[in-house]
């Protein structure tokens, strides 16, 4: 799904924005970002993870329709969407009071599922993406997939982009 998510953006790309893309291996689904951790958090990380991820079940999601935020007019995060679906809803909400009491506070902003495609450079001005909700609208591309897992993951950043590593993975049951 990945490769053919990519392969179906290939025209926002080939647009030449100034924007950095994620490679079809960095795309992925955020429930929770933690942001900096210590590494001597790793097990309590990991027991809130499987507090998560252990009353789930694994979850249907229907991906397609791109857009970005928080708008059209001057676009930072270039997205696909997710359709909404109450069971990952739940489960999100789990990772969230899993992780509260760890000094990891609730989103205040409601949770809105999607697949992030780029990110905007710093130096990129409005009239650089005139344009892309053309664009955008143009992408044919709709796939479901089932979720059977809940990562805790790593980003590590880098000049071509955030790399991205597993550091623990619970099994939706």
């Amino acid at each position: 799904m990945r490769q053919q998510l990519w392969d179906a953006t290939g025209p926002v790309r080939e647009r030449g924005l100034p924007v950095t893309w994620v490679r079809p291996e960095g795309l992925h689904l955020t429930l929770k970002f933690l942001g900096e951790v210590e590494e001597a958090r790793d097990a309590e990380l990991r027991a809130a993870l499987a507090e998560a991820g252990g009353a789930g079940r694994a979850v249907t999601l229907e991906i397609g329709g791109c857009g970005v935020f928080p708008d059209f007019r001057r676009p930072r995060v270039v997205w696909v969407g997710i359709a909404p679906e109450p069971a990952l809803e739940l489960l999100q909400d789990r990772v969230e009071r899993a992780f509260a009491p760890l000094g990891f506070p609730t989103e205040a902003r409601a949770f809105r599922p999607h697949l992030t495609l780029g990110r905007a450079t710093r130096e990129a001005r409005p009239r650089d993406f005139n344009g892309l909700e053309t664009t955008l609208a143009g992408i044919a591309f709709a796939e479901t997939v089932a979720v059977a897992d809940l990562d805790l993951m790593q980003s590590t950043l880098q000049s071509s982009g955030a790399v991205y590593q597993v550091k623990h993975r619970e099994r939706l049951s």
